[in-house]
């Protein structure tokens, strides 16, 4: 048994082994209240609205607001808790500290629910967006962050493109300084002029502001900078995008024509954008392996669950052998996984930023594979174990439908599982020899 006094629902493999049944050295008594408060608001407040919000293919903003009230939305930008922005964080008593694993524990409570769309809808904007403000931003940035964490505002990402996903370092959209006139105020003044095309932005169709990425020098990674660009801006256009899934995220294709963008709206340096990026990369990958091994429990949870109950040839399903091997072979590769990211997720509340953003990328590069492989095989095994229930949207199959059609949003964004490993070998060889 584990150390907590926790009141859960368990079967099986269907709850992180720390809350009730093994002792573990990551969590204390905060991490389980705090999983616990958050709990309480996922299922109560969020829940319910999952098919409306899926069908309408947007989240209200109140939903955002009401997130910050409990502490979610600061919770997913990485520790520290952002006290000077947000105030002390609701669900901690005086003194506790925010830390990685209190993280962790926020992203696995709202991707308990079953939902890619509901969970990217929304915090992945926040999480790949906000932290280029708190980390570069001037002070003017950093309130455009706290409207962003207090659910006032929404804010997305920008940097995928028709023909620029993984390869961020050939990016197309330009941003090209030139004097232009002020037609409000009479007065000649320098802008960057943002011309390009920007695609499977997240957030995208409801976002206040957006952080563009542009080349505003030469070719390759030292051309690009990050600038922050509001929707009031001229020239700047949205459209939402019908994927396969991940309704609820407002997933879109936006274009950039002519769009003036002071240059007082540069994050940091001039052409440090491609470093910018990468200083949260590994963070933005640790948040892809989290969900997916989340999604892959509950995919595990709804198959044992109804494999308790569902009856062929005369027995329940989970008294045939082939049922039971399924199960266990998901636990097998969840239960492995999750204990990567745990390790992964100490080393994060060991090291500086500047130090995860080099040391840690092999690994966040790996498990990443290893999680969305994961979560794909026990989304396929699952949806076996359903049958026809998990190929229909609504009833008893419907998280493992829902799942089944979000795992490619898993393997692709972030660096397609291709690009992680070729990645995780290029960096754990650098000492040995230049690749």
């Amino acid at each position: 048994m584990s150390g907590f006094d926790v009141d859960v629902d368990q079967i099986g493999w269907g709850e992180p082994s720390h809350l009730t049944r093994y002792h573990s050295p990551y969590y204390k008594e905060s991490h389980v209240k705090w999983r616990m408060h958050l709990r309480k608001w996922c299922e109560e407040k969020l829940q319910p609205n999952i098919p409306k919000w899926e069908q309408e293919k947007v989240i209200p903003h109140s939903v955002f607001r009401d997130a910050f009230r409990v502490g979610f939305l600061p919770a997913i930008v990485g520790a520290p808790w952002p006290e000077e922005l947000c105030g002390p964080c609701p669900g901690l008593a005086p003194g506790e500290k925010f830390d990685a694993f209190h993280e962790l524990i926020a992203w696995e409570e709202i991707c308990r629910l079953g939902s890619g769309g509901l969970a990217w809808g929304i915090c992945e904007g926040i999480q790949i967006g906000v932290p280029p403000l708190l980390n570069f931003g001037t002070p003017e940035m950093r309130k455009i962050a706290q409207q962003c964490l207090m659910g006032e505002k929404v804010i997305c990402l920008c940097i995928s493109e028709p023909y620029a996903g993984s390869d961020v370092a050939n990016i197309r959209c330009t941003a090209q300084k030139k004097r232009v006139l002020n037609k409000k105020t009479g007065v000649e003044e320098e802008v960057y002029v943002v011309n390009g095309e920007k695609k499977w932005i997240t957030n995208g169709t409801y976002a206040d502001y957006f952080i563009v990425a542009a080349r505003t020098g030469p070719k390759g990674n030292k051309g690009i900078s990050l600038l922050l660009v509001d929707r009031s801006m001229a020239g700047l256009e949205t459209k939402r995008m019908d994927c396969m899934g991940m309704f609820a995220s407002g997933t879109a294709y936006i274009t950039l024509e002519d769009v003036h963008v002071p240059c007082s709206k540069v994050i940091g340096e001039v052409n440090k954008g491609f470093y910018y990026i990468m200083y949260n990369f590994n963070h933005e990958r640790w948040g892809f392996v989290a969900q997916s091994t989340e999604f892959a429990r509950v995919c595990l949870d709804e198959a044992t669950r109804y494999a308790l109950r569902r009856r062929t040839f005369g027995k329940t399903l989970v008294e045939h052998p082939v049922i039971r091997a399924k199960i266990g072979e998901m636990a097998r590769q969840i239960e492995s996984t999750h204990a990567m990211l745990e390790l992964l997720t100490y080393q994060m509340t060991q090291m500086s930023k500047e130090d995860q953003m080099t040391k840690l990328a092999a690994d966040c590069a790996l498990i990443k594979v290893q999680a969305t492989k994961m979560f794909e095989f026990c989304a396929r095994e699952a949806a076996q174990i359903f049958g026809g229930a998990s190929y229909v949207r609504g009833g008893q199959g419907e998280k493992v439908e829902r799942l089944y059609r979000e795992v490619r949003a898993m393997a692709i964004p972030g660096g397609s599982e291709e690009i992680m490993i070729d990645l995780a070998v290029r960096q754990i060889l650098k000492p040995v020899k230049k690749l």
